[in-house]
């Protein structure tokens, strides 16, 4: 049988460039062996003009690109060419630090990426030296001009642009803010403590709910945007009372718990939390009296 080769000028993008049968195919692979990164190379959208980022959507995201001055949530592993194991990655980390852009991620390459990146999207990044780690590498675990892959999840993201610039603000510039900036600041706080106290870290979570309501306590709202104002207030209450709980402080749960109610006497979620103090202390008498008994006995 006549074995017939096409030699391409480049590497063929596609199997159906090669028409001379499975024979012909093994010895075009002979002839151009292709390590990993070259095959995705000639597959991945070059998002920089220069072929220094390359990207590949493994699975597409939702709603809107990461804002520059963000923070991110991901999930991330990065490779060398012709290995398999990653020389970094956090995918083991059962909560992933939240890093903000600008500050925390020291890959160029990386913060580029990322601003492409929606919520819930999984991509694999190529860095090219000059976007990753450089002409010196970080020895000994990254060579010299080396070409790092990454595979990123954006698991979520926080668009903390308008609250930076609000804080870099003076008090009488602040006051002078409109409403909705205000009231977006606060609520960036709060999703802040949100995602710290679902990592447990309940001081810090705290801290930016009391940053929260002390913004909100500022403002000075007219009669028919105070309604907005307490709408924004009442989640934070509510957010401080349960944090108080975890952190066993049931006097300051309760206050901000009746804090909640004075905005909505009806609301479920106020009157457990209301409740929650009580059972906290009861619980805390029962122990204590198990605790003598034991001592006694």
């Amino acid at each position: 049988m006549a074995i017939t080769v096409n030699i391409c000028s480049s590497v063929p993008g596609t199997f159906e460039e090669i028409h001379s049968g499975n024979a012909a195919l093994s010895l075009y692979i002979f002839l151009f062996p292709l390590s990993k990164f070259q095959w995705l190379d000639q597959r991945m959208q070059d998002i920089t003009g220069d072929r220094g980022v390359l990207k590949e959507v493994l699975r597409a995201g939702a709603g809107e690109t990461v804002p520059p001055d963000a923070s991110v949530l991901v999930k991330f592993s990065g490779y060398l060419d012709h290995m398999e194991r990653p020389f970094d990655t956090n995918c083991f980390r059962k909560n992933p630090k939240l890093m903000k852009l600008g500050k925390d991620i020291t890959l160029r390459g990386m913060e580029i990426g990322l601003l492409t990146m929606k919520r819930g999207e999984l991509a694999r990044f190529l860095f090219r030296p000059s976007y990753a780690f450089g002409a010196m590498g970080c020895p000994p675990l990254i060579p010299p001009d080396a070409t790092v892959l990454f595979e990123v999840e954006l698991l979520d993201f926080l668009d903390s642009a308008d609250s930076d610039q609000f804080f870099d603000l003076t008090p009488e510039q602040q006051s002078r803010c409109p409403l909705q900036t205000v009231l977006k600041v606060a609520e960036t706080e709060r999703e802040f403590g949100n995602f710290l106290f679902c990592q447990k870290h309940y001081l810090d979570a705290k801290e930016r709910y009391k940053r929260a309501a002390s913004i909100l306590r500022r403002v000075s709202a007219k009669e028919t945007e105070q309604a907005r104002v307490d709408a924004s207030k009442l989640p934070v209450f509510l957010n401080l009372s349960l944090v108080h709980l975890k952190l066993e402080h049931p006097t300051r749960a309760l206050a901000y718990g009746e804090k909640a109610l004075a905005l909505d006497e009806k609301n479920a979620k106020a009157l457990f939390r209301c409740g929650q103090p009580g059972i906290f202390w009861s619980r805390l008498r029962r122990s204590s009296l198990s605790t003598m008994i034991l001592t006694m006995s």
